[in-house]
């Protein structure tokens, strides 16, 4: 949704981020930063056995963001209390509905679910790098939009991931790849490139854990109701799943996926967000991938050949030097180094 991965997508300066957490850094933020970003960084491992187990991606990815959405609830009515207030947080989330709906639709359901049909054919670590690609998309978007020509590092950047995309998927025939997985991976990195536009450019002051909770609730809606009309194939088998080396209830992984994957990552991913800005928490992001390629890797044994190993560092290397700030208007004032996001590192 990884990314979770990447960079921290915005609710706006004013946009309230964890219940208006006050600003300061440190030892403290830095540690919850981290624990978002390896948390987030397990929702491919802990979903992967699952999947082989006979689940639909459909089924593991709405029961992953209706958990979180329930757990979220708590705290987002905390943040709208202590922020605008309950009723004034509900006109207000009212208000950005399309973005709201957009964001739930489209940057948490659809980026997770093609996410897990990619991970369904391809490793984990292969799906995370191919859909941090992302701010490659949003760069070359912003290219053709505004006709300026990014600079020498950015375009260097960008050419590193380039290459690096090359070496990972083999596109010289080394390295045998499902093309379909390779494909989902893909719209999961458009969808991700959505997290980050819709997160980024709004200023409507929802509080971040509200729309956190909000979105995850419409993107579990909208997977159900495609289910129930079996538009989207639907498979939950009460089956013992493997494991790290043992068999355990199906439920302990949706659980852990929920609540561990998801949960408590988007609440640390929101406060870290708030408390180091989104510059400095964007670089966690780097730290998902390398979290969920080497948690698949111990867990899944999803190791790397060398040449994919090349590519990993080039494409993470790429994507540090491009660094995509939020859009925003021309007029519009820079965000500081310590101007505060809403929201966490990516969804996946």
């Amino acid at each position: 949704m990884s990314s979770s991965a990447g960079g921290a997508a915005a609710n706006g300066p004013a946009a309230t981020g964890a219940a208006a957490l006050p600003r300061r850094g440190g030892p403290v933020a830095l540690g919850i930063a981290l624990v978002s970003a390896l948390t987030f960084g397990t929702s491919g491992t802990i979903a992967k056995p699952l999947i082989e187990a006979g689940w639909t991606p459909t089924a593991v990815v709405f029961l992953r963001i209706l958990g979180a959405a329930i757990a979220l609830l708590i705290p987002a009515f905390v943040a709208l209390h202590r922020g605008p207030g309950i009723g004034a947080g509900v006109r207000l989330i009212w208000a950005a509905r399309v973005r709201v709906l957009l964001y739930g639709v489209f940057a948490v359901a659809g980026t997770q679910l093609c996410y897990f049909q990619a991970i369904q054919r391809i490793p984990v670590g292969l799906a995370l790098l191919i859909e941090y690609l992302a701010p490659i998309g949003l760069l070359l978007f912003m290219w053709a939009r505004t006709r300026r020509r990014p600079g020498l590092g950015v375009l260097l950047g960008a050419a590193l991931a380039l290459v690096g995309l090359a070496l990972v998927i083999g596109i010289d025939g080394s390295v045998r790849l499902d093309p379909i997985g390779i494909l989902y991976a893909g719209i999961a990195a458009v969808g991700l490139a959505l997290y980050f536009v819709l997160g980024a450019v709004a200023d409507d002051g929802v509080p971040a854990l509200a729309f956190a909770a909000t979105t995850l609730s419409i993107g579990a809606l909208i997977l159900g109701l495609a289910a129930a009309l079996h538009v989207l194939p639907w498979a939950s088998p009460a089956v013992e799943v493997r494991f790290l080396g043992a068999e355990v209830p199906w439920f302990v992984l949706v659980a852990a996926v929920a609540l561990i994957s998801t949960a408590l990552a988007y609440f640390t991913g929101i406060v870290a967000a708030a408390r180091l800005g989104s510059r400095q928490a964007s670089f966690f992001g780097l730290i998902e991938v390398i979290a969920g390629v080497v948690i698949s890797w111990i867990v899944l044994g999803e190791s790397l050949g060398a040449i994919q190993i090349v590519g990993a560092v080039l494409i993470l290397g790429g994507v540090a030097l491009i660094r995509p700030e939020p859009p925003r208007a021309p007029d519009a004032p820079a965000e500081s180094a310590d101007s505060g996001t809403g929201m966490p590192i990516a969804p996946v």
